[in-house]
C-alpha cells in the first residue's frame, strides 16, 4: 500500500461559458480565482483555477470553459458530487446565499453523520457543502464570504460506478482505508491526509454511462509532495499493471495521469512549485498566464478570450 498520497489535489471540469463560470465560484461560492490560463491542448478555451488564497492543494477546483460546448450526461464512470468543507452552523447562511444567487435544487441531508446542503453549479455540476467541525484550514475571505461561513477546500468527491470492486482496491493500494458503509455507498479515507482525504463510492448497477460535457468533471487529483514521491507512485501503479502517462509538466505542478477500472480519470499532481511560480501571491490569478509553448499566441488570447469581468 502506498503512503504518498495525502488526499485531493484538484479537481478539474467542464463548463460552457467562462464569464458565469468565474462568476459562481468567485461571486457565489466566494473562492479565488488564483489562476487564469489555457488550455495546454486548446488554447483558445481557458483554464481557470479557483480555491484559497494561495490555491492549496485540496482546495482547488479548476475548469476548462468551451464556449456553446453542450451539456454532459449523468452516469456512471464519472466523479459524482464534488463537496466543499464549511464551519459547522454555516450551512443556513449558505441556503440563503445560493438561493439569493439563484441556485435551483437546494437539498439539506446527511452523510455519514455530517450535514450537508446539495447543489448545482451552472452547468448542472453535482456539488454539496459539508459541515466539518474544526477544520483549521484557512479559507479565503476576499471576496465577501466571513471566516465563520468559509469554505476550507475540498471535504470529499464522490464516485459513481457500476460496480465498486476494482476501483475501491485500487484506492486502498493508494492509501485509502475504507471507514464506513450506508446506504449502498462505502467511504474511505487517507489517515492522517490533507483535509480533503475522502472519498465515496456510489455503486449504480442499473445506470448507464456517463457522456462528457459542460458540468462533468473530467478527472480528479490526487495529492503528492513533489515530484520524487510521484515518481514513486507511477512506478508502483505500473508495477500493478495500470497504464501511467509520462511526468507532464503542468507549470503550476507536475501530473500523470490513468484510468480507473470504473472508467474515471485519476492524476497524481505535485504540490510543488504551486501558484505563486510566475505570479506574486498578492496578485494570483489577475494576468492571463500563458504556458511558453503558447507565448507567441498572446496578442491573439488577449483579443479573443472572453472578458471575465466588467
Amino acid at each position: 500500500m502506498l503512503d504518498q498520497i495525502k488526499g485531493l489535489h484538484h479537481v478539474t471540469s467542464m463548463a460552457g461559458n467562462a464569464r458565469t463560470n468565474n462568476s459562481f465560484f468567485t461571486d457565489t461560492l466566494g473562492l479565488r480565482r488564483v489562476k487564469k490560463t489555457v488550455n495546454f491542448d486548446a488554447p483558445d478555451v481557458y483554464h481557470l483555477y479557483y480555491g484559497d488564497e494561495i490555491g492549496t492543494p485540496g482546495s482547488v477546483m479548476t475548469y476548462f470553459p468551451f464556449p456553446h460546448m453542450a451539456k454532459g450526461r449523468p452516469g456512471t464512470g464519472e466523479v459524482g458530487t464534488t463537496v466543499f468543507s464549511v464551519p459547522e452552523g454555516s450551512l443556513g447562511f449558505w441556503g440563503e446565499r445560493l438561493a439569493a444567487k439563484g441556485s435551483l435544487e437546494l437539498k439539506t441531508d446527511e452523510a455519514f453523520g455530517e450535514k450537508r446542503l446539495q447543489f448545482f453549479g451552472p452547468d448542472g455540476d453535482g456539488f454539496a457543502l459539508s459541515e466539518v467541525r474544526d477544520d483549521a484550514r484557512p479559507s479565503w475571505t476576499g471576496n465577501g464570504v466571513s471566516e465563520d461561513h468559509a469554505i476550507r477546500g475540498f471535504h470529499s468527491a464522490s464516485l459513481r460506478l457500476r460496480d465498486e470492486g476494482a476501483t475501491a482496491e485500487l484506492l486502498k493500494f493508494m492509501g485509502y482505508q475504507e471507514v464506513d458503509r450506508r446506504d449502498g455507498v462505502v467511504r474511505l479515507a487517507v489517515p492522517g491526509g490533507n483535509g480533503a482525504d475522502v472519498i465515496d463510492i456510489e455503486t449504480m448497477p442499473n445506470i448507464a454511462s456517463a457522456h462528457l460535457g459542460a458540468g462533468s468533471v473530467h478527472h480528479i487529483a490526487f495529492a503528492v509532495e513533489n515530484r520524487e514521491k510521484q515518481l514513486e507512485v507511477r512506478k508502483a501503479l505500473m508495477g500493478t499493471g495500470y497504464q501511467v502517462t509520462p511526468v507532464i509538466d503542468r507549470d503550476y505542478f507536475w501530473a500523470i495521469y490513468f484510468r480507473t477500472p470504473g472508467g474515471v480519470l485519476f492524476e497524481v499532481a505535485t504540490n510543488e512549485p504551486g501558484f505563486d511560480r510566475d505570479e506574486d501571491t498578492a496578485h494570483l490569478g489577475e494576468a492571463l498566464k500563458l504556458p511558453d509553448q503558447h507565448a507567441h499566441l498572446r496578442s491573439y488570447l488577449e483579443e479573443h478570450l472572453e472578458k471575465l469581468e466588467g
